[in-house]
């Protein structure tokens, strides 16, 4: 397993995404840097919807734990606000959580393997438990 000075965990609005932080966590370089992040499409109102403010409000706090900093940005544009996120931080890694669709046809993975292909960044999937 490589191990990686600033990491960027990618959540949704879901509890499930603990064991992505908790993975990401794990492949961490002492004193190194992990960030959590949600990016919220313009039109997504999560406040109105109590499950789903619930979800991030217990992320925070999974992230606190894991001395991650957890950032929401607001941009109809997802993958390009994670790619401008990850170079604007130096992150060596981003993990995403698998999608139910085949890993390589995920539109969020194309997207963002694509932006960051100058980079150095890494792009690791974590499947399913």
């Amino acid at each position: 397993m490589n191990i990686y000075q600033n990491i960027l965990v990618c959540v949704t609005k879901q509890k499930t995404c603990e064991r992505l932080i908790k993975a990401a966590s794990q492949r961490m370089a002492k004193g190194g840097n992990l960030h959590v992040l949600h990016v919220a499409k313009n039109s997504w109102n999560i406040l109105d919807n109590a499950r789903e403010s619930e979800a991030l409000e217990y992320l925070f706090k999974i992230s606190k734990f894991y001395d991650a900093e957890m950032t929401m940005l607001r941009d109809d544009n997802i993958s390009k606000t994670i790619a401008d996120f990850a170079i604007k931080n130096n992150v060596d890694l981003i993990v995403l959580g698998a999608s139910l669709k085949n890993v390589e046809e995920s539109k969020y993975f194309r997207q963002l393997r694509a932006l960051l292909k100058q980079t150095n960044t890494e792009i690791e999937i974590i499947p399913p438990e």
